[in-house]
């Protein structure tokens, strides 16, 4: 069996890149295609890989101003060559699924969600990311890509969800039924701290969809110590709203990330995230998650057990669960114990088993034909 991995991009780390780098662990021959690799920002993750870069890797400032070149990623993803492989796992969030499959083989697609900007928050990433005046123009484009994504899709053989939020999405935008294979979590990087809890945590990519100001101002207007790790386009802005009481400590090591967890009160993720890998993560170190009660935390938080949701996107509603939360009812154990459910360890055994399963089905059903 024969394997490539394909990717959106590899110009930043987060969530999608920790799946490939699981993907590239399990079949550490397969190549791994991609539209654009900043290698200065990724060597460090990626270099020891085979990685090859699109039509696009070269044009000016591809990597600097990427959305420059948006109307021409379909095409450039169409252009990998496949046709030496029999299995095609894509990692995608929006263009690495619309790969053309060679016709003996399959392609497997581990969807982390169905392209925001052209779906879920299609209307929402226009009005804050489109000039009023370029707003027309850019939603011929969005259609356009709407109509590709679309079509794409129905190349897929096999999709894989990282949620039951995304399987729900997929069903709902692409018509393709899912199997759900949660994303992996470096659990064994995290331990329980037995030193005192003092401080709330945040943390992430400062984005605008994350809703951290919701915590920022919930927590400038009780006074409570809040720490904010991570950096991003939000970052000036949500340091100009926040009281002397919010710390923010910019990007960490892994390390200092892990012992930030360990020793918060208690980890907060006011956004709707598709899955969300950093409640995970505080729950590895025994630590409680205070949650908004939508996507992928609603799967990974039990309420009472291993943190609690709230239902509002208010900084008065972060408020007053703040106030009223007891971090000492929650057993650190039981939490860590919970967490162990999204390893890395199981998210490998499943997604081979699973891939090897439908390879070998496929090969039956070929030999039937012959």
């Amino acid at each position: 069996m024969k394997v490539a991995l394909v990717h959106d991009h590899l110009t930043q780390n987060g969530g999608a890149e920790r799946v490939l780098e699981a993907l590239q662990a399990i079949w550490p021959e397969a190549p791994t295609y991609t539209l654009l690799y900043d290698e200065k920002k990724m060597k460090g993750t990626f270099g020891h890989r085979e990685i090859r870069t699109s039509s696009l890797q070269n044009l000016p400032f591809a990597i600097s101003k990427s959305k420059w070149y948006l109307p021409f990623m379909p095409t450039a993803t169409e252009g990998y060559d496949l046709s030496g492989f029999d299995v095609i796992i894509s990692s995608s969030s929006a263009f690495a699924k619309g790969i053309i499959p060679p016709p003996h083989g399959i392609h497997i697609s581990y969807c982390h969600t169905p392209t925001r900007y052209l779906w879920s928050d299609t209307h929402e990433y226009s009005k804050n990311n489109i000039p009023k005046l370029l707003q027309p123009f850019s939603a011929l484009l969005l259609t356009h890509l709407r109509i590709w994504d679309k079509l794409s899709a129905d190349r897929v053989d096999f999709f894989i969800a990282n949620s039951d939020t995304t399987k729900r999405r997929i069903s709902r935008y692409y018509q393709h039924k899912s199997d759900v294979i949660y994303p992996p979590v470096d659990i064994e990087h995290f331990t329980i701290s037995q030193k005192p809890k003092n401080y709330f945590l945040i943390g992430g990519r400062l984005v605008a969809y994350k809703r951290y100001d919701l915590v920022i101002d919930a927590f400038t207007q009780l006074g409570l110590p809040l720490k904010v790790f991570g950096d991003g386009p939000m970052e000036k802005e949500l340091r100009a709203s926040a009281g002397d009481n919010v710390e923010f400590l910019g990007r960490v090591s892994n390390e200092e990330r892990a012992r930030l967890f360990a020793e918060a009160i208690a980890f907060m993720h006011p956004q709707e995230e598709d899955f969300g890998i950093t409640p995970v993560e505080s729950m590895a170190a025994g630590r409680p998650v205070i949650a908004y009660n939508r996507g992928g935390a609603v799967e990974s938080v039990i309420e009472g057990k291993t943190g609690t949701l709230f239902n509002k996107q208010t900084w008065q509603e972060v408020a007053d669960i703040v106030m009223n939360f007891d971090h000492t009812k929650y057993d650190p154990e039981k939490i860590r114990k919970h967490a162990e459910e999204f390893s890395t360890t199981i998210f490998r055994k499943n997604i081979y088993n699973f891939v090897t399963e439908k390879w070998e089905d496929h090969k039956r059903k070929i030999l039937g034909q012959l």
